[in-house]
């Protein structure tokens, strides 16, 4: 896409980074499960930080947690955990690593039961279809994340309230929240 005369939304800013994923990858629907808990992890470790302090460790993340699989990540043990604790490139907090391996096997779980967890999100969703927000305005949470965090918490998903739950559908498409005028809506 042509680079002169872009809208962009103004909370990416001037980083190279975070202007790359504003523009290929927020709000851009995604139905793949991997994808899914690539930021299902991401996301939670975002809890209390910054997503520019995420994504800039986002391939160290990638390395540090099996590609995202989420089957790997599930089996993960206490040898993973404390080799986790010593990994510098990723945020060491013992209960977001923690949470992230019982977040994999809940994501198993939802999985066997729905499907896919792709089916599971969507079922939330008004005709099980991404909401295309035309308002200009970026809520924090919606009834919907609040619904889906608390079905998710009810399943012993941990570091995924609503806050964290509407940001994970902001980055995933399930709703889109570029300003009406974005180049990238």
């Amino acid at each position: 896409m042509e680079t002169t005369n872009l809208t962009r939304c103004s909370w990416c800013g001037t980083d190279p980074l975070y202007m790359k994923y504003h523009d290929e990858e927020w709000g851009k629907t995604i139905h793949d499960d991997e994808t899914l808990f690539e930021f299902l992890i991401l996301e939670s470790a975002q809890a209390g930080l910054s997503w520019i302090t995420i994504l800039r460790r986002r391939e160290n993340y990638r390395k540090a947690f099996a590609d995202f699989d989420v089957h790997k990540v599930a089996a993960f043990t206490e040898k993973d955990v404390e080799r986790l604790m010593q990994d510098a490139s990723i945020i060491r907090n013992r209960l977001k690593i923690l949470s992230t391996i019982t977040n994999a096997q809940h994501f198993i779980e939802v999985q066997k039961e729905f499907g896919s967890f792709d089916k599971y999100l969507y079922s939330f969703m008004p005709d099980g279809k991404p909401i295309n927000n035309l308002a200009g305005v970026l809520p924090a949470s919606t009834p919907i994340s609040d619904a889906i965090s608390k079905d998710m918490k009810k399943r012993g998903f941990k570091f995924f309230g609503t806050t964290i739950c509407y940001a994970h559908m902001q980055a995933t498409g399930m709703v889109n929240d570029h300003i009406p005028d974005c180049s990238f809506k």
